[in-house]
């Protein structure tokens, strides 16, 4: 019987495959390291709370490090070709920058999002090339992204399914490593606390992977919107929890119960209510001068939560957060007094909240 023998080696689709994946890597070689920033508590306590700054990336977001990771694992499978679009359900973020990398790369990109994603994120979306085709029904986006993708004869790059196998959860200067060498010279070098939300999952699972593979004592909390099914998920067990009603907080949340959140790798979870998560935010611009979006409210809320229970137990130590993106994507939401009454939020007992915590150390009961 003769051997049987198929060679599809392609030398110049490898040629293209080397240069598009030494110009994603490049980004990251040529990209300073995000900043922590130190939100100010008062120095008797004896508690540091740090902002992990994702903002400063090219492209504004904490879906930067995800995007790159993805389009490597995408590369690197053979996945992505030249001329064929890349296809994508995202809330806004991870869209803009896997626009900016197909762009940087050289292939077209569709992103299929909510309508009521923010406007300011369709235009990023657009600047860096992309595409942009709205959903009435946030469910519909997967089965949409896969559609298109067949259709085109494109990948659908599915963030929720590979989130957490394409980035290296051990190391190469993800998001966790950054965070402990950046504390090495602080006071409190390892965090009794760290708080990441989700959309995907792929963060928290990253973070905490790292942690128990590192063995340190840092606990992982991740904090859930309303109109989110990751909380229930987790407290049940029940993979297949749903949610029918969007997020209002963009970036975090999601109406199922997504493959990249894993919910064994996690210590906690709150479920923080959307008027919480817009106080934080104004909160923390009273507090360092920046603007940040929603997501960063949920996770700062979940943190000074954290950091009233040690003040009362009497206990120092280091907790951290994420700055997941710029508030100037939402100042028509979360900084509009506007937006708020038409959603029907009050923020005005949160915002106390958190003044009277500040100010006594003492969380509201």
């Amino acid at each position: 019987m003769p051997t049987v023998d198929v060679d599809r080696s392609d030398p110049d689709y490898r040629t293209w495959l080397k240069e598009a994946v030494r110009k994603v890597q490049a980004d990251a070689n040529r990209t300073a390291d995000t900043h922590l920033l130190r939100f100010p508590l008062p120095e008797k306590w004896g508690i540091d709370l740090y902002l992990k700054d994702e903002s400063t990336h090219p492209t504004g977001s904490l879906k930067h490090r995800l995007a790159r990771s993805l389009f490597l694992y995408g590369l690197c499978n053979g996945w992505i070709r030249p001329g064929k679009p890349v296809i994508e359900s995202s809330s806004g973020s991870t869209a803009v920058s896997e626009a900016y990398f197909a762009s940087l790369i050289g292939v077209p990109f569709i992103a299929v999002m909510p309508a009521t994603t923010s406007r300011e994120k369709t235009r990023l979306i657009e600047f860096h090339g992309g595409t942009c085709h709205l959903v009435q029904d946030p469910r519909t986006v997967y089965d949409v992204s896969a559609r298109l993708a067949a259709e085109s004869g494109g990948h659908y790059m599915d963030q929720f399914t590979y989130a957490e196998r394409a980035t290296d959860w051990r190391g190469n200067n993800n998001i966790a490593e950054s965070i402990y060498q950046q504390l090495r010279l602080e006071r409190y070098p390892e965090p009794a606390w760290i708080v990441a939300t989700a959309g995907t999952g792929g963060t928290s699972a990253t973070i905490a992977r790292y942690v128990h593979y590192m063995q340190y004592d840092t606990r992982v909390c991740v904090p859930d919107p309303e109109n989110s099914c990751f909380f229930d998920g987790w407290l049940t067990g029940d993979a297949e929890t749903d949610c029918a009603t969007a997020s209002r907080i963009e970036g975090i949340g999601r109406p199922r119960m997504e493959p990249s959140f894993v919910p064994g790798a996690i210590d906690r979870m709150m479920k923080v209510p959307d008027a919480a998560s817009v106080a934080a935010v104004r909160a923390l611009e009273a507090a360092i001068g920046r603007k940040a979006g929603g997501s960063t409210g949920t996770g700062l809320w979940s943190a000074l939560k954290i950091v009233a229970e040690m003040v009362a137990e009497g206990r120092t130590g280091s907790v951290v957060t994420l700055l997941c993106d710029p508030g100037d994507r939402y100042l028509d939401k979360y900084y509009s007094d506007d937006w708020l009454a038409s959603q029907g939020l009050d923020i005005t007992p949160y915002a106390r909240a958190i003044e009277e915590f500040l100010a006594t150390g003492a969380w509201p009961s």
